[in-house]
């Protein structure tokens, strides 16, 4: 009966997804005037849970409210420069940005992007031992679910989806990956690179831990061999997403081991929530929830001549009074101050 249903749900996703949703209407109808830049840039990071139907359903009205707060945002000057999304799969989620006001939106992989990585012995095994009622070998239905909102004009654009194989369970559905873009401040030199990915989710996956533990490993190299060929050490990067870690040592490891020794550049790099905890900087008790789940990261670091710092951490879209949220995950937004790196003097030594 369980493999029937999963059978079931493959087809309707297949189906589902292709039909055409209603647009969002466009909420924000102040003007759209450029986005003046005075040395700090917002970043929010927020899973919307915009999965298809069967899987979620009664969401439209949620999305709109998103694209309404961040609309309302703008009108206070006080929206996120870059919005992150993860889950954006259907057309709906979709619209958020340009109902939000946001004139640049970037899609990361579609569902018919592949990738050129090799399959070795390895990775034959892996698949092979994959089950198809769990969503493995059965193909992509969806895209990446990845977004990139900005108020900043865009001037590069690279995208990577993770190999077929390198994935575990209903998660296969999903042609993960990542979106990098670089981002040209006004009256700033140097561009920003900001990167969004999403990770193999652990028990929502359907297959054991080991399996999904082996795909979550697989996709940190990926993505860390995508960022080492992909981004330019000139310049500032920063690293955000739903990175699925949550309570589990073997994931934190797998991904803070190659954070520190293949993101970092000019010895340094910081993540926002631990760098807010170290120099006690206020907390909101939502902001102290997406903290301790440990699911939604940001990881920045300076580049050759730019400095990064965190300013503050502020979380648009958490808890209502109720308790209720308009998605699974908390948003929240990193605050960061951009400046000239100091030049490092060296004093020669004197002669005899």
């Amino acid at each position: 009966m369980r493999m029937k249903r999963q059978i079931a749900l493959a087809t309707i996703l297949a189906t589902s997804i292709g039909a055409a949703a209603p647009q969002l209407p466009v909420s924000y109808g102040g003007p759209l005037q450029p986005t003046r830049f005075d040395g700090r840039l917002s970043v929010m990071t927020y899973n919307i849970h915009g999965l298809p139907w069967p899987v979620a359903w009664g969401r439209s009205g949620a999305f709109a409210q998103i694209a309404q707060r961040l609309g309302a945002l703008r009108a206070q000057g006080r929206q996120p420069h870059v919005v992150l999304l993860q889950e954006a799969f259907t057309q709906q989620a979709q619209a958020i940005g340009r109902a939000a006001g946001y004139p640049y939106v970037v899609e990361g992989p579609a569902a018919d992007m592949d990738s050129p990585e090799p399959v070795n012995a390895s990775d034959a095994r892996y698949m092979a031992a994959g089950s198809w009622t769990r969503g493995e070998g059965v193909g992509k239905y969806v895209g990446s679910g990845l977004q990139l909102l900005s108020d900043f004009p865009i001037v590069g654009v690279r995208r990577m989806a993770f190999p077929a194989f390198a994935c575990a369970g209903y998660d296969c559905l999903a042609n993960k990956g990542a979106l990098m873009v670089s981002i040209r401040l006004p009256g700033q030199a140097d561009r920003v690179d900001i990167v969004t990915t999403h990770l193999n989710s652990r028990h929502a996956s359907g297959v054991a831990d080991d399996r999904s533990l082996q795909a979550y490993r697989l996709q940190v190299r990926y993505l860390s061999d995508f960022i080492r060929k992909a981004h330019d050490p000139a310049r500032a990067l920063i690293v955000a997403g739903d990175f699925n870690v949550g309570k589990v040592a073997s994931r934190r490891v797998a991904l803070l081991s190659h954070v520190r020794t293949g993101w970092s550049q000019n010895g340094d790099i910081d993540d926002a929530f631990g760098e807010a905890v170290r120099h006690h900087m206020p907390l909101s008790n939502d902001a102290r929830y997406a903290y301790g789940r440990a699911r939604d990261w940001q990881f920045y670091t300076p580049g050759h001549s730019t400095d990064i710092e965190l300013e503050r951490l502020d979380v648009p879209f958490g808890h209502a009074t109720d308790g209720s949220m308009l998605s699974d995950h908390v948003g929240y937004t990193a605050t960061f101050d951009l400046s000239p790196r100091r030049a490092v003097t060296r004093i020669a030594p004197p002669t005899a």
